[in-house]
């Protein structure tokens, strides 16, 4: 069978489309490994700022993706420490009137290619280039390459999984963006499969026109809670994930985007999703 059921878990790194933050999810054996994911949120934010969704129940967006990890090299006991990523995440939401070209309801597609080493103790390293662009025509294309770095492990700091990235734009406004993280996590239970509690918090800065001619150095954070049960089934890798955060964001921030903008300085979000992984 190409994706045997029951197969032992390893680990494939996963680049986030909208802020090049370094992840992983599960897979089973084999080298190539299709990763297809599903989220509805609240509302959209991107790095902070306004992205099309105000945080209210009026368009509620759905975000799907599409994307693998393909092993290009392992070390001498056979783990692998060198792939090739790809994502496609697509947001879908109920259009207002600017949202002229069709289909009206497909406003973001964000496409995402990298390279990501694991040079040992914990890290892994990654390199992306994303191109973002707005099928409705409600946002212009931009062009975005990172590099971004993740450590994990049991112990020390390894065991606050601390990530950052920083990106500049080669396409579109220009500047430089930044960010960290951490996520310290308790497990419920024992073995692969346990669920776990997190908390995720994150530290997020752009300067020298990221954000937008004229808006200089912008800076946000956000801290939250997630709650994570993975599972396996149908010889697939699952991954559900429930997370609220609390975005709070510079007076910059607020008065960005358009008239139906958020402009508070406390944003919550809440997102559902589920991940599956061969």
């Amino acid at each position: 069978m190409l994706f045997p059921a029951g197969a032992t878990a390893q680990r494939a790194p996963v680049i986030d489309t909208e802020d090049a933050g370094l992840g992983g999810t599960a897979v089973g054996a084999g080298r190539f490994h299709p990763i297809i994911g599903l989220d509805l949120r609240n509302g959209d934010f991107a790095r902070g700022g306004y992205d099309d969704d105000a945080a209210n129940l009026d368009r509620v967006p759905v975000h799907a993706q599409l994307g693998f990890a393909w092993e290009l090299g392992r070390d001498r006991a056979g783990k692998a420490d060198f792939w090739l990523v790809g994502t496609s995440s697509n947001g879908l939401h109920a259009p207002v009137a600017a949202e002229w070209a069709r289909p009206r309801g497909w406003y973001e597609s964000n496409n995402l290619v990298g390279l990501v080493v694991a040079p040992g103790g914990g890290w892994r390293l990654g390199a992306a280039y994303t191109i973002k662009a707005s099928p409705n025509g409600v946002s212009a294309t931009t062009h975005e390459a990172s590099l971004t770095a993740a450590l994990d492990g049991e112990r020390g700091l390894a065991a606050l999984h601390p990530a950052a990235a920083v990106t500049t734009r080669t396409r579109g406004d220009g500047g430089v963006y930044a960010q960290a993280s951490i996520q310290p996590e308790l497990a419920l239970g024992h073995g692969e499969d346990a669920p776990s509690l997190s908390v995720p918090l994150l530290v997020g800065t752009g300067w020298g026109g990221f954000y937008g001619p004229g808006t200089g150095t912008v800076a946000y954070a956000s801290a939250g809670l997630a709650y994570a049960h993975p599972f396996t089934a149908g010889g697939a890798h699952w991954r559900l994930r429930a997370e609220v955060l609390a975005l709070l964001r510079d007076a910059t921030l607020r008065r960005l985007g358009s008239e139906d903008a958020e402009t508070a300085a406390v944003v919550p979000l809440a997102t559902v999703g589920v991940t599956m992984a061969f």
